[in-house]
């Protein structure tokens, strides 16, 4: 295997690709000489700095380079049939992850993508128990890293949780809100989006990269009950009505009883009437169960969970997000100008 770019995330692809038994790591490939041989050195490899020599010698390569060059750099490897893990998201737009998906079936190579939340033992905890969901909550929250600045907020953060809220959501999008805001740069920092689906699901999602503290966490609303996964502890939290609150008087009704102690009441809500459930799971480092599902992937010729098909789906709704907002800031770029005719 071969990791092509090193940089903020790359580095942690080569540490433990290197780490991984059976599987030889040749060589990084960077355009940064410096940065480069500072992770091969650590990774006891070598160093390239054009990733196209190591095609002759490669069964499979991991891409995080910067998402304008995915499409370049994963083309030069699947059109030689060779296993391709790319980082999310897929492409810089629609048309290129296309391309790639239709060019991995063309070859038989395979193609994952990385959205890393999938392997956080806390969403997977979520996914087993969360059935029909009614309402999601997601936000994800970060201060400005001066990294991605290729990107906006949509493809750097929110479609992480695009991508867990359809695999959680098995209905198509029917309609999308979406509001936003430009600080830093050419590209959108902070958004707020409502998905609407056609089984009459909605989610809300927040995404800044301009928040003074990081939070990351999604709240699902069943039926039945109410999950919270926090993926920075890597908890699950659920809340449920117990047996006496779905069978027994009502609080409301006890309450109206005479003589009701109505602080015991308020004591008994979280507990006696509603069940609250606290699951720390198993350990696991998401990136590095991500790496190694890649490389049974290649080995076994098994599907990965998160293929290019699957990631286009959570990049098409990124674009219709993307649609809105451009929509958006057309018409506040044209505000000054009505502005400036009713003056006159």
């Amino acid at each position: 295997m071969a990791v092509i770019g090193v940089g903020a995330l790359g580095r942690h692809h080569a540490r433990i690709v290197s780490q991984l038994p059976g599987v030889e790591l040749i060589a990084v490939a960077d355009p940064s000489q410096a940065q480069g041989e500072k992770v091969a050195l650590a990774a006891n490899t070598k160093w390239v700095a054009d990733h196209r020599v190591l095609i002759d010698d490669v069964d499979a390569v991991t891409i995080a380079v910067p998402t304008g060059f995915h499409f370049r750099v994963a083309t030069d490897f699947l059109e030689n049939g060779i296993h391709s893990l790319v980082e999310k998201p897929l492409a810089a737009d629609l048309a290129e992850a296309r391309q790639l998906v239709q060019l991995a079936d063309r070859t038989g190579a395979t193609l994952q993508v990385g959205h890393v939340e999938r392997f956080n033992p806390a969403f997977q905890a979520l996914r087993e128990k969360c059935d029909a969901p009614r309402y999601i909550r997601s936000e994800r929250l970060s201060p400005f890293s001066f990294r991605s600045t290729d990107i906006g907020v949509v493809h750097d953060m929110l479609i992480h949780d695009l991508d867990l809220i359809l695999s959680l959501v098995h209905s198509p999008v029917s309609r999308v809100e979406a509001f936003g805001i430009r600080l830093m740069g050419e590209h959108e920092d902070a958004v707020q989006v409502r998905l609407i689906f056609e089984n009459g699901c909605l989610a809300d999602l927040s995404a800044s990269r301009i928040h003074p503290t990081t939070r990351r966490a999604t709240t699902v609303w069943t039926a039945t009950q109410c999950l919270n996964v926090d993926y920075g502890s890597r908890e699950l939290t659920t809340y449920s009505p117990s047996v006496q609150l779905r069978h027994g008087l009502s609080p409301v009704e006890q309450a109206r009883q005479p003589g009701a102690d109505i602080e015991r009441l308020k004591q008994e809500v979280f507990g006696s009437l509603i069940e609250v459930h606290q699951e720390i799971p198993a350990p696991q480092d998401a990136l590095t169960a991500e790496i190694a599902e890649f490389v049974e992937c290649v080995r076994t010729g098994s599907t990965p969970t998160v293929t290019g098909s699957v990631a286009l789906e959570a990049l098409t709704v990124a674009e219709r997000i993307l649609g809105v907002l451009a929509t958006q800031q057309m018409i506040s770029e044209q505000m000054p100008a009505a502005t400036a005719r009713r003056a006159a």
